[in-house]
């Protein structure tokens, strides 16, 4: 019998997403002007305010305000009328140093002695049923939210645009695990307050989001079953309490780390609990789960699998894993067990903290893009980038989500011998 799996995503817009950003920009600035930085930084936003707070070891100092301002306005609050603008908003900093405690299992004498920067599980997941292996649900509210941003800022055909929105879709899977078609869209996008009768507006909105949205993204899929699954026969939910003019962190706190199933398999594959934004590569948190995506991605594009999902684990202050696990949900192609897999892809996989910051090129100021619209399935390219601080700059060519390449697929096929 055939089955629905339904998957969200934010906008930048949305508070939980600004402060992931403003968390992420503080990296990738300690990062730029000292790359051995260690850093743990939240972020909370509200209504006129915003609060920083977290651990830091660096021998850079950093204009807090002026890079969290600068995120704010690139985002698209620099409206008094949202009630959080990048000019006047107040800006409060507890960042302190890092606990002696934790550094200790953490900085070794030998770079590759590295420790695990705390305890913890992370998963990395892929499937073959989209071009970038991703689950299709999660893929598909990204790319509404992605050009619903890029209609926002080109302020022609859609005028009315605030940075606050969520998407959700609902996809029919057959009993194969294959979609079948989309079931339900649903999108809500803050929007200006009008004159004109509420209804009148929200029906103005729904027939933008069919007619000008819809068609823009299916224009730009690659893959042509995709495209097909876009019907008429959707269920389109789209601002359904009527009216969102109050909305960002104006509407509601926004928090760090509050998003992680956007951020990773839209709760496909499974997660280890902790969050990525606002931390450097060391707290393995985000570092493991780069590196468990890398392998899982390269397993399935090498035809080793059509779905897998893999878990690593650590100890605090300990350099090896606990242990690697895969699963495969049957789908493998080689006549091994799981745990015969495991044992294999952890001879091609060195995942020591260490060992993986070196391999993905993670100490590098890398981290801001990744902090909307998911850290998984995105293109990896090599960027210059200039960072500003205190009149200081630093520009830094790098390479951004290497945890997407497919550099493993050789290796992993001369292994198993497919």
């Amino acid at each position: 019998m055939s089955y629905l799996f339904t998957s969200e995503s934010v906008s930048e817009g949305h508070p939980d997403k600004v402060a992931d950003q403003i968390s992420d920009a503080l990296i990738d600035h300690f990062l730029a002007f000292d790359p051995d930085s260690k850093v743990a930084c939240e972020t909370m936003v509200t209504t006129g305010l915003v609060v920083l707070a977290g651990e830091v070891k660096s021998e850079t100092y950093l204009d807090v305000q002026q890079i969290a301002r600068d995120v704010i306005a690139r985002i698209g609050y620099t409206k008094s009328e949202y009630q959080f603008d990048s000019k006047s908003c107040g800006i409060i900093s507890a960042i302190h140093e890092q606990s002696q405690d934790i550094n200790r299992g953490v900085d070794r004498g030998a770079p590759e002695e590295q420790g695990a920067g705390d305890q913890g599980m992370m998963f990395g997941y892929a499937t073959n049923e989209t071009e970038d292996y991703m689950p299709l649900a999660l893929d598909l509210s990204h790319r509404l939210l992605i050009e619903l941003a890029e209609l926002r800022r080109e302020n022609n055909e859609i005028s009315y645009l605030r940075p606050d929105a969520k998407a959700q879709v609902t996809i029919e899977y057959s009993d194969d695990n294959k979609p079948v078609r989309i079931d339900a869209i649903v999108l809500s996008t803050q929007h200006d307050d009008f004159d004109e009768d509420e209804k009148v507006v929200l029906d103005k909105i729904k027939h933008d989001i069919k007619n000008i949205l819809i068609p823009r993204l299916t224009k730009k899929l690659n893959n042509p079953d995709v495209q097909k699954l876009f019907t008429d026969d959707i269920t389109y939910h789209i601002n359904p309490t009527g009216k969102f003019v109050i909305g960002g962190p104006h509407g509601d706190s926004g928090l760090t780390g509050r998003k992680i199933i956007v951020d990773t398999y839209g709760g496909k594959g499974a997660h280890g609990g902790g969050a990525f934004s606002g931390k450097d590569p060391s707290k393995v948190d985000r570092s493991g789960a780069y590196a468990t995506r890398h392998i899982a991605k390269n397993m399935v594009a090498a035809g080793l699998c059509d779905e897998v999902l893999v878990q690593v684990s650590y100890a605090i202050g300990v350099v090896e894993p606990m242990g690697l696990y895969v699963n495969t949900y049957g789908t493998s192609k080689v006549d091994m067990t799981d745990g015969e897999i495991a044992e294999k892809i952890a001879e091609l996989f060195d995942m020591r903290p260490a060992a993986i910051e070196k391999r993905l090129k993670l100490r590098n100021p890398i981290y801001g893009p990744t902090a909307a619209y998911g850290h998984m399935g995105r293109k990896p390219e090599t960027r210059t980038i200039t960072f500003k601080n205190a009149g200081q700059k630093s520009t830094k060519e790098v390479e951004l989500f290497t945890w997407e390449k497919l550099d493993f697929i050789d290796q992993i096929k001369s292994s198993f011998s497919l």
